[in-house]
C-alpha cells in the first residue's frame, strides 16, 4: 500500500511538473518582454511569420497598434419628397374625394421637407500620406455625403475615388492633416491563412465604434452568390451591422479580409461572418487608383457547371472545368475557335478545377495578354492561344450587358432601360423555343432583371416578353426603351406593361425610380 502510494505521488508529481513546464514559455516571454502576437509592443511591427501556436496571450498590444488605422463611415442620401413617389388619383372638381386624398396626402407628409437618409459602416486607412481609405461599396453607394470618424472623434468629410460593384469595394480619399497624421496598415497574404487560424476584427457596429472581436478562420472559398467573383473567408468573430467595410487581421497585424456580410435569420451575429480576401480586394483597389476604375479580363463566353452527367456524357473522367454555354460574336473566345460545348480545362498555366473559379482567374489576367487555353472537344484535348479583352470596354460597346457580367445568361447587346433594372433584348428563335413564347407573339424580350430592383420586385424573369408599354405595342428593346424614357421624363411615377410568360399574359405596373 505505501508502494503504491509512493508511485502516484511521484506520478502527480511528474504531471505538475509538466504542467508547470508547459505555462512557463508563455510567462515568460510577458516578463522577458518578449513579443505576443507576433509584434513588437515598442515599434508594432510584425516580426514573426509564425505566430504562437497556442495563440496571443492577450490581443490588447496588437489591438492598441492597430486601432488607429481603423475609421467609422458614415454616408447621408437625400430621400425623395413624399409626394414625388405616390400617385395621386385625380378626380372631377369638387368631388367630395378630391378633399380626401388631398388632405390625406397632408398627413402623410406629402409637404413636408425631405429626410436624409444614413448609413453607417466601417473603414480602414491604407495610404497615410494620399489619404486612402477602404471601405464597402454598399456603405457609400448612392451617397451624396461621405464623412469618416477617426478613433479619436475627429470627423472629417472624404471623397469616393471609385466603387466597383462586382466585388462590393469602394476607395475614398480624405485630405490628409498635419496636425492629425493618419496611420495606415498594409494588406497581407490571404491566400496563406488556414481554417483555425486566429483573426482579429475592428469595427463600427449598431455605430458603436471602435469595436474589437476575435475569432478563427471558420471555412475559405465561399460562395454566397453575391457577385460573380465569390471566394469569401468566412468566420466565427462577432460582425455586426455597422461592420462592413471593417479590416480582419491575422496576428502579424495585416488586413487578410474586408468584413462584408453574415448569415443570420435574427440581423445580428450568430458566428457566421464573411469577409473579401485580401488578394483580391488589393488588386481591385490598385486598378481604382490607377485608373479610377475596374479593368477585368474578358473571354466573351458563357459557361455553367460540368456535372458528372455531363462528364460522362462528353467522355470526361472527372465532372471539373467549366462547359461553354454559348460564345459571343465579337469576343475574343469567338476569334480564338472555341465553341458552345467545349470544356475549359486550364487557362494561362492554371488548372481550372470548378466552373466559378473560371471568372476570377479570366478577370485576374492582364488585358491583352495572349493565353494558352486547354479544352475537351469531341473526346480529345486541344489547345488554343486567346487574347484576353478588357469587360467594362465590351460592357460600354454593348458586348454584354453590365447587369448580367459574370452571369450564365448573356444575349449579346442589350438595351438597359434606368429606373426599371431591366436589360432589354431582341427575341430570337432560339429563345422562343426556350422560354415558349408563341410564334405570334411580339415585343422585347427581357435579358436581365438586376438585383434588388423595381423589376426584381414585380417578379419579372428573364424570358418575360414586354408587349406593351402604357397600352402601346412595342416590337423591339429599342421601342420599350423609349415608351418608358419618355413617360418618366412627362413626369410619370410608373407605367403599366403587358407581359407575356410562356403564353400567359398580365399587366405589371412598374414604377420609375426617379433619377
Amino acid at each position: 500500500m505505501r508502494i503504491l502510494s509512493l508511485a502516484l505521488f511521484v506520478l502527480l508529481s511528474a504531471l505538475s511538473g509538466a504542467i508547470l513546464v508547459g505555462k512557463i514559455p508563455a510567462v515568460a516571454q510577458i516578463e522577458s518582454g518578449g513579443t505576443v502576437a507576433g509584434l513588437s509592443p515598442s515599434s508594432g511591427e510584425a516580426l514573426s511569420a509564425n505566430p504562437p501556436m497556442d495563440g496571443p496571450v492577450s490581443f490588447a498590444d496588437l489591438v492598441e497598434h492597430l486601432t488607429p488605422s481603423v475609421v467609422n463611415i458614415s454616408s447621408t442620401q437625400k430621400s425623395e419628397m413624399p409626394d414625388g413617389s405616390v400617385d395621386i388619383p385625380q378626380f372631377p372638381p369638387g368631388s367630395p374625394f378630391e378633399d380626401f386624398f388631398d388632405e390625406f396626402m397632408k398627413r402623410r407628409g406629402r409637404d413636408a421637407p425631405s429626410v436624409p437618409v444614413s448609413s453607417l459602416g466601417s473603414g480602414f486607412i491604407i495610404d497615410a500620406e494620399k489619404g486612402y481609405i477602404v471601405t464597402n461599396n454598399h456603405v457609400v453607394k448612392d451617397a451624396d455625403e461621405v464623412r469618416v470618424t477617426f478613433h479619436d472623434d475627429l470627423t472629417v468629410p472624404a471623397e469616393i475615388v471609385g466603387r466597383d460593384e462586382k466585388t462590393d469595394i469602394a476607395l475614398l480619399k480624405v485630405v490628409p492633416n498635419l496636425k492629425h497624421p493618419l496611420k495606415a496598415v498594409s494588406f497581407g497574404d490571404s491566400d496563406v491563412m488556414r481554417v483555425g487560424d486566429w483573426v482579429v476584427a475592428i469595427g463600427n457596429p449598431f455605430g458603436l465604434g471602435g469595436t474589437v472581436t476575435a475569432g478563427i478562420v471558420s471555412a475559405r472559398q465561399r460562395d454566397i452568390n453575391a457577385g460573380p467573383y465569390d471566394d469569401f473567408i468566412q468566420t466565427d468573430a462577432s460582425i455586426n451591422r455597422g461592420n462592413s467595410g471593417g479590416p480582419m487581421f491575422n496576428l502579424k497585424g495585416q488586413v487578410i479580409g474586408i468584413n462584408t456580410a453574415i448569415f443570420s435569420p435574427s440581423g445580428g451575429s450568430v458566428g457566421i461572418g464573411f469577409a473579401i480576401p485580401s488578394n483580391l480586394a488589393s488588386r481591385v483597389v490598385d486598378q481604382i487608383i490607377s485608373y479610377g476604375h475596374t479593368r477585368r479580363g474578358w473571354l466573351g463566353i458563357r459557361i455553367q457547371s460540368v456535372t458528372e452527367d455531363i462528364a460522362e456524357s462528353l467522355g470526361l473522367k472527372d465532372p471539373s472545368g467549366a462547359l461553354v454555354a454559348g460564345v459571343m460574336d465579337k469576343g475574343p473566345a469567338k476569334a480564338a475557335g472555341l465553341k458552345p460545348g467545349d470544356v475549359i480545362l486550364s487557362f494561362d498555366g492554371k488548372k481550372i478545377d470548378a466552373m466559378r473559379s473560371l471568372p476570377r482567374t479570366v478577370a485576374e489576367t492582364p488585358i491583352g495578354k495572349n493565353v494558352d487555353v486547354t479544352y475537351w472537344r469531341d473526346g480529345k484535348e486541344g489547345k488554343v492561344q486567346v487574347t484576353v479583352g478588357e469587360l467594362e470596354k465590351a460592357e460600354k460597346d454593348g458586348l454584354v450587358p453590365s447587369s448580367e457580367a459574370g452571369s450564365d445568361r448573356a444575349s449579346g447587346k442589350g438595351v438597359e432601360v434606368e429606373g426599371t433594372g431591366l436589360t432589354l433584348g431582341g427575341i430570337s428563335d432560339s429563345d422562343r423555343r426556350e422560354f415558349q413564347i408563341p410564334d405570334d407573339v411580339q415585343g422585347a424580350l427581357v435579358v436581365g432583371v438586376a438585383d434588388m430592383s423595381e423589376g426584381a420586385e414585380k417578379g419579372l424573369l428573364v424570358g418575360d416578353v414586354i408587349m406593351e408599354v402604357n397600352q402601346q405595342a412595342v416590337s423591339t428593346p429599342e421601342d420599350a426603351a423609349s415608351v418608358i424614357r419618355k413617360a418618366g421624363k412627362g413626369g410619370r411615377n410608373s407605367v403599366l406593361l403587358l407581359v407575356n410568360r410562356e403564353g400567359d399574359v398580365r399587366f405589371v405596373a412598374l414604377r420609375l425610380k426617379k433619377e
